[in-house]
Order: C-alpha cells, then sequence, then structure tokens
C-alpha cells in the first residue's frame, strides 16, 4: 500500500482535525493537508515526473514539510529529505547521487544549493515563492498506488565517516515501523500531538507516519529547532504532546529551569545515541513516567529494539538499574538476534553483533551495491553495534564495534567506563576512546566536560570497575564535537587526539 493512503483516510475521516500546527496555532487541517498533497501530486506530475522517481526536500522544520513529504508519496514518487545544515555543496552530492530531478527547498537552503549545481536536476523550487504554490494551481490527483516495495524515503546516514549512504526505506518498512511503534510505545491518537523539535529530514520526520496514521497533530516550533523554553511553553499548551530528541536534548530539558506540567508530556521518546543511567535517573524525576527509548537504524527505522515506559518508571523491579541502562527488548515489528563471527545465536549474557531481521529492514543501500552485501548477510542486517541479551530478552549495548578498545589483548567497552564518570557531579559530559600503544595495543583516554580533578576521577574509575579499564589520560576540553544530530563524534576525537600527541 502506498502510505499516502493514511492522508487520504484521515482527510475524508477527520477533515477538520487540526493536522498541522506551527507554533501554539493550527496552520492546516487534514482535510486541508490532503487536499494540498493530492494538488501537489499533481502539480510535480505536470513537471514531468513518473512514478518512482525521487523528489528531494531541502528544508529547514517548516509546517509545509509534510504537505511536501505526502504530496510526494501521493503522486507514487520517492521521497528524499536531506539535512537542512548541511553544506551547499553536500546538498548537491546527496541530490545528484539519488537522481533527484525536483527539489523543494527553504530560502536559504535553496541559495545554497543554487552555487553548487547538482546534475540531473530539472526545478528547483523555493517553498513559499510563486512558483511553489504555482504546483497547488491544478486539481488534486488520487493516491497513486505503490507495490510493498517500491522506495518511499531514500534515508542518507549521517556519514561520520565518508560520504553518507543512502538508505531505501520501502512503503513496507514505512508499514512495519508505524505499526510497531504504535503497538509498543506509544497508542496515540486523535486528539493527541507531536512536536518536531529535532530534525524532520530524519529522525523527527519519522514520527510524522504513526502520528498521520492515527490523525494526530504534528507541530512545527516556530523557531524551527530546538529551544526548551519554547518546547516547554508548546507542551504546556496542548496536554497528550509527545515528541523525539536526542539524548543532548532531553539533558537540556532537564537542566532547564522552566516550568514544565509533567501531566502535559504525553511521551518523550530518545533515540540515536544511548542515554547514560544517571541521565535516565534525572530525565525520570523531572518528567515523570512519559520516558521511552527506542533503538533502531536509518536501516530499520525506529524499530529493533523498544524500552517502554513501563519499565523505565518500575523502579521497584529488583533488575531496574540494569534495565534503564538497556536498549529494552525486540520491538514487535523486528526479530533480534545476539551473533557471533558466523552469524550464528550465542547464548544469553554473551557478547556479539546486534543483528536484526523484519519487514522493517531496508531492502539495501540506494547505488551501494557492496554496501549493501556488507550489511545485509544471511537475510540479517548487520547493525556493527556490539551488545549482549539477557535471559529474559533486554538488549544492552555495549558499543559500535570499531570504539572498542582493545587493551593488551583485552576489550574495554567505552561505555561502561563513560558511566562510571558520568556519576560524579562535576562532569557534564565525557566520551571515552582508544589510543594507539606501543606496549598494551591500545590505551584508555578519557575526553571530560566538566569540573573534576584527574584523581577524583581516577579513584572514582578504581572504585567501580576494573583497574585495567580506567583511563590512562583524562583531557579536559570545553566541549565534545558532535553531529548535527547531537551524537557525540567518535571518529573526529581520535583525530584530534592524533594531532595533539603530534604536537606535545
Amino acid at each position: 500500500m502506498n502510505v499516502a493512503t493514511w492522508l487520504a483516510r484521515a482527510g475524508r475521516t477527520f477533515p477538520e482535525h487540526p493536522a498541522v500546527g506551527y507554533g501554539a496555532g493550527v496552520h492546516q487541517s487534514y482535510g486541508a493537508l490532503a487536499l494540498r498533497a493530492g494538488r501537489l501530486a499533481a502539480g510535480l506530475a505536470r513537471l514531468g515526473l513518473a512514478p518512482g522517481d525521487r523528489v528531494a526536500i531541502a528544508a529547514k522544520n517548516c509546517p509545509e514539510y509534510l504537505e511536501c513529504l505526502f504530496g510526494i508519496w501521493w503522486g507514487g514518487f520517492a521521497a528524499v529529505p536531506a539535512n537542512a545544515k548541511l553544506h551547499g555543496a553536500e546538498l548537491a552530492w546527496m541530490i545528484e547521487d539519488a537522481g533527484a530531478r525536483v527539489c523543494l527547498a527553504t530560502p536559504k537552503e535553496a541559495a545554497a544549493i543554487s552555487g553548487h549545481p547538482a546534475g540531473g536536476l530539472k526545478a528547483l523550487v523555493e517553498i513559499g515563492l510563486p512558483g511553489y504554490e504555482a504546483l497547488f494551481a491544478g486539481d488534486a490527483a488520487a493516491p497513486a498506488g505503490a507495490a510493498p516495495d517500491a522506495l518511499a524515503w531514500l534515508f542518507y546516514t549521517s556519514g561520520t565517516t565518508g560520504r553518507p549512504k543512502g538508505a531505501m526505506i520501502t512503503h513496507r518498512n514505512i508499514v512495519s515501523m508505524t505499526f510497531g511503534y504504535l503497538a509498543d510505545v506509544d497508542p496515540t491518537g486523535p486528539g493527541d500531538a507531536v512536536l518536531h523539535s529535532a530534525p524532520m529530514s530524519h529522525g523527527s520526520g519519522l514520527y510524522i507516519l504513526p502520528h498521520v496514521c492515527r490523525a494526530a497533530l504534528n507541530v512545527v516550533p516556530e523557531s524551527g529547532g530546538f529551544e526548551p523554553e519554547e518546547i516547554f511553553r508548546l507542551i504546556n499548551a496542548r496536554p497528550g504532546t509527545s515528541m523525539f530528541a536526542a539524548p543532548t536534548m532531553i539533558k537540556r530539558m532537564v537542566e532547564h529551569p522552566g516550568d514544565l506540567d509533567p501531566g502535559a508530556l504525553r511521551t518523550l521518546v530518545w533515540g540515536g545515541a544511548p542515554m547514560y543511567v544517571e541521565d535516565v535517573k534525572k530525565a525520570l524525576d523531572r518528567f515523570g513516567p512519559r520516558l521511552a527509548e527506542i533503538y533502531g537504524q536509518g536501516e530499520s527505522p525506529m524499530t529493533g529494539t523498544v524500552l517502554a515506559k513501563d519499565v523505565i518508571a518500575d523502579r521497584d523491579h529488583p533488575r531496574w538499574l540494569e534495565r534503564i541502562g538497556s536498549a529494552g527488548i525486540a520491538n514487535s515489528a523486528c526479530e533480534v538476534r545476539i551473533a557471533d563471527a558466523e552469524d550464528e545465536p550465542l547464548p544469553a549474557g554473551e557478547t556479539g553483533e546486534l543483528l536484526l531481521r523484519g519487514d522493517c529492514v531496508i531492502p539495501g543501500y540506494w547505488n551501494n551495491p557492496d554496501a549493501s552485501a556488507a550489511a545485509l548477510r544471511n537475510g540479517w542486517l548487520h547493525t556493527g553495534d556490539v551488545g549482549v541479551m539477557d535471559e529474559d530478552g533486554f538488549v544492552t549495548l555495549k558499543d559500535r564495534s570499531k570504539d572498542m578498545i582493545i587493551s593488551g589483548g583485552t576489550n574495554i567497552y567505552p561505555r561502561e567506563v563513560e558511566e562510571v564518570l558520568l556519576t560524579h557531579p562535576g562532569i557534564r559530559e565525557v566520551s571515552v576512546i582508544g589510543r594507539p600503544d606501543a606496549e598494551w595495543g591500545e590505551v584508555v583516554v578519557a575526553y571530560v566536560v566538566g569540573d573534576a580533578a584527574a584523581t577524583e576521577l581516577d579513584r572514582l574509575c578504581l572504585d567501580n570497575i576494573a583497574r585495567f579499564k580506567r583511563p590512562k589520560d583524562y583531557v579536559f576540553v570545553e566541549a565534545l564535537p558532535k553531529n548535527n544530530y547531537g551524537k557525540i563524534l567518535k571518529t573526529e576525537l581520535r583525530e584530534s587526539d592524533k594531532a595533539r600527541r603530534q604536537e606535545a
């Protein structure tokens, strides 16, 4: 099925229900959004597009984002949302790699792309200008049919090393993702809302789908991004609001002095990176039993494992601390395995690579057969994440396999060292990496943001973890390098650590 039929149904059944909010106001009803999507589909077809063609969206968070996405799907085209924070050359590369013939862009992004022509691009349409509105001038088209395995969303990875890869998310993948979310995370419905403060081109954009499926309201902050004061105000104004946030965003919300009515917040979902146990406890104290975690990748969007609200809130469970440090259990739409090097399942308690299988998993990467073959083997998605599953099915992520430190022939997982260091009240952020060493192969190094003496941190480690795991060096910095989604860039840290030692 074409996922645009969810909007068509909502427009028919709930035409007066608010679909898109902008700040505290209502931008569009479901009837109006469905009509605009149908007209945009027809307008794109007039530009010469055929079903299956790719249409890029290079836009900051804006209320028009939903009509762009659903207008593309309504016409049977595939959406290529691009991170608005990318450089113009990077945006142009992505458009050209995807073979997108049309790009819908907000003004700043349109100007950036104009300076770096993308091969194959026939029309760069600036959202809000007459050329954009001209696409809506004709009659609305009926939703196009779409095979389950037709491309719906070309999801480019963040590309922390090398060029990003285009994960080919199909309509089947989106249906599986959506139903898994509604079953395991939040059975939202009409009258509820989701707040898009993270980029709609990636993490937050995926949350549009379950909320449109259930005719809920999608709210875009007027700032277009994440400002805790604005977020608190919008949630307080609309009880029943959920949102997706990276762990760094939740940390800022916890530390923000403003008032937030916990009863107005429905669900606060984090993903994109693990959240440290100390931070989970603080968020639970601040917001109450409204926290949930989703582990997934662009290759298995929003599906992998889920740490549900009731599990996080169950402080009386004898293994509560272990569980809130985990990524939860397998999503209902996904099969999870901890495997050895031959992809064979490992017993509970043993460490291996996390593999995923199900209708949520992409068929491959766009124009990249080598990467597809490497990631999708023996029917499983190889995530590159190292983890362990307990006897109850809870999966705890150790680290990315590339981030694991091997010192003196022994594996050390940075996260377990980071968890200990973050219990110090003066530490705000920390990232642990391996540094090449002639004697040990690698030694543990901690990059620290905060106020603490190295001797205090050393004692903390000696009191809580094995001596060989403790950092041999503590480097105090003002900030840690992060990508556009708030994820700490360990690759960049390793490079800067190498440069720092060469200078010394």
